[in-house]
């Protein structure tokens, strides 16, 4: 009986794994074919590498480098906000903090998760850039300076997680060989701490960047939605911001429409690549 109970477990484990694997395959596969409808009309290469989005133009002025440049710029912006602050707080949390101190920080960065992107929108704009609107004399706060930062916030409780739990197991693993031998826990952290953690760190950069690439509501109420070339303090769009703001006024079936869903198709070949790339940077780092 306990063999049945265990094989039936099996096949349900089984299932439900190839379930998941099929709805992402029939996610991919719609998002090509519904693509395939545009690149007929324009190539992939001209609307990667083309600079105008005008729906109302001909077929060629629906191009997204622009684009693709300030979802790569905001995203790299947030990581670089983000990850300074993750590792310190994950360090914190795994070397100089007690069981219950730990806990109620944990708590309060897994809020941060659960907070709807909208609200951090809400607080960006009102916040972050008004801020740039008075004490930098900008004429409009919305830059892609600000979605970073409001994109970081977001970005940080996974750094956290992910790098927090991997520290702390080595930390309990190496702490007492180090106080026995007189070492001092800042250059243990420093030499052999972090330097064991590149791993978690290079997971929780991949985890993030997918992430920021992928969010739509906070970044679009503070980035300025203007398909120009990105400055840090200029405006810019994403992607997602794209699909966001035109999708529901795109005649379904129309070159608009697809071009839209031909820029989600390029935003996963995206971060495909990226994740590619990274796989490969650790493979070759030997961490």
């Amino acid at each position: 009986m306990r063999k049945i109970r265990e094989k039936i477990f099996e096949i349900l484990i089984k299932m439900l794994t190839l379930f998941s694997v099929l709805i992402l395959a029939f996610v991919v596969i719609f998002i090509f074919k519904e693509s395939l409808t545009f690149f007929k009309e324009v190539s992939l290469l001209k609307f990667i590498t083309g600079r105008r989005w005008n729906p109302l133009g001909p077929p060629e002025e629906l191009s997204i480098l622009n684009i693709i440049w300030g979802t790569v710029y905001v995203s790299l912006v947030a990581i670089a906000i983000a990850l300074p602050i993750g590792i310190g707080t994950a360090v914190v949390l795994s070397c100089y903090t007690n069981r219950n101190v730990k806990r109620l920080i944990r708590g309060i960065v897994d809020i941060l998760a659960g907070v709807p992107s909208v609200i951090y929108g809400f607080v960006g704009l009102l916040v972050v850039v008004k801020f740039f609107e008075v004490n930098l004399s900008l004429a409009s706060g919305e830059s892609v300076l600000s979605g970073g930062i409001v994109l970081s916030v977001m970005l940080l409780p996974f750094i956290v997680s992910t790098c927090d739990e991997s520290m702390e197991k080595i930390y309990r693993e190496y702490s007492q060989s180090s106080r026995a031998l007189g070492v001092s826990k800042s250059y243990m952290i420093r030499n052999l701490l972090l330097p064991a953690s590149k791993r978690s760190i290079l997971a929780s950069v991949v985890l993030a960047l997918g992430r920021g690439m992928g969010e739509t509501m906070a970044v679009m109420m503070v980035i300025g939605n203007a398909s120009i070339i990105p400055r840090l303090l200029g405006k810019a769009q994403t992607i997602p911001s794209l699909i966001a703001l035109e999708m529901g006024m795109a005649e379904v079936g129309s070159l608009h429409y697809h071009a839209l869903i031909a820029s989600g198709f390029v935003l996963m070949i995206m971060l495909l690549i990226i994740n590619g790339l990274l796989y490969v940077i650790k493979n070759r780092m030997d961490i």
